[in-house]
């Protein structure tokens, strides 16, 4: 039969030779620690603001790169999907991911429109950014306890990091 086989784990033996040999793979790798240092920059930022009233526009602009890495790791993201798994977002072994993931972007948009529009005051801009970063936590959780999933069973397989990618 010319199906693919039906993964035991995370990955078909297929999806983890193309997961290793995508640079999309890399760029999410550096990406990911990238955005979570201008997380951590930017809530400290966002709670000095909400502890002290001072350094509004340093949280402001700390709140735009955050997003801005958020949109970008998320359209890298569906196209390493793609690549792997032969579609953009909702592959089943990160459905639930992605699908925070939208709550983590609609949450991140709406600071943005809220910003642009003046609908809320600064100090309800800040809780909303915290809003965002707390959704953000919760999905790089996530991410990341699908990470350890993809590395046990690379391990019960035998098969550690690129092994199986033919030279």
């Amino acid at each position: 039969m010319a199906h693919a086989q039906k993964p035991q784990g995370l990955y078909t033996p297929e999806e983890r030779i193309r997961r290793d040999q995508t640079v999309w793979t890399l760029i999410q790798g550096i990406l990911a620690p990238m955005q979570f240092l201008v997380f951590l920059v930017s809530l400290a930022l966002v709670l000095r603001y909400l502890w002290t009233g001072e350094g509004y526009m340093a949280a402001t602009w700390s709140i735009l790169i955050k997003t801005a890495f958020l949109y970008l790791i998320m359209v890298t993201g569906a196209i390493w999907e793609k690549v792997v798994f032969g579609q953009y977002l909702f592959a089943p072994a990160f459905f639930w991911e992605d699908v925070f993931s939208f709550l983590v972007i609609a949450l991140h948009s709406a600071y943005l429109w809220a910003l642009w529009t003046g609908a809320l005051t600064p100090t309800e801009q800040m809780w909303l950014a915290l809003a965002a970063y707390a959704a953000y936590v919760i999905n790089a959780g996530q991410f990341l306890l699908k990470l350890r999933a993809a590395r046990l069973q690379a391990e019960a397989n035998g098969t550690a990091k690129t092994k199986e990618v033919p030279a």
